[in-house]
């Protein structure tokens, strides 16, 4: 079984910045970080591949940046100009691509909490 473990979220002012941390188990190909916000749809911000390749979301191109650690099983999700509209629950999972698309296992964590807000 592989265990994902979300850390780093917290309470930040709009323009602050956050780091977030997922330790995996074992080494993991392709990794992603999720986010569900009050109200939305769990949704794919950002993806890494074994490879290296990276794909964000239109929302937070230029301001969020993932990062892999293959030697520490770890992922990082470095997050800058921060909005309230970033306010969410934020989730890592592996996953497999599929005709180019990210699709993350059945198995979720906790996650860790991001708020945004003066």
């Amino acid at each position: 079984q592989v265990h994902m473990v979300e850390s780093g979220g917290g309470l930040v002012q709009p323009g602050g910045s956050l780091r977030l941390s997922c330790a995996a188990s074992v080494s993991i190909n392709a990794m992603g970080w999720y986010r569900r916000a009050p109200g939305k749809e769990r949704e794919l911000v950002a993806a890494i591949s074994s490879g290296g390749s990276i794909r964000y979301t239109d929302s937070v191109k230029g301001r969020f940046t993932i990062t892999r650690d293959n030697a520490k099983n770890t992922v990082y999700l470095q997050m800058s100009s921060l909005t309230p509209e970033d306010t969410a629950v934020y989730y890592c999972n592996w996953g497999v691509y599929i005709g180019g698309t990210l699709h993350p296992s059945d198995y979720w964590g906790q996650g860790t909490q991001v708020t945004v807000s003066s």
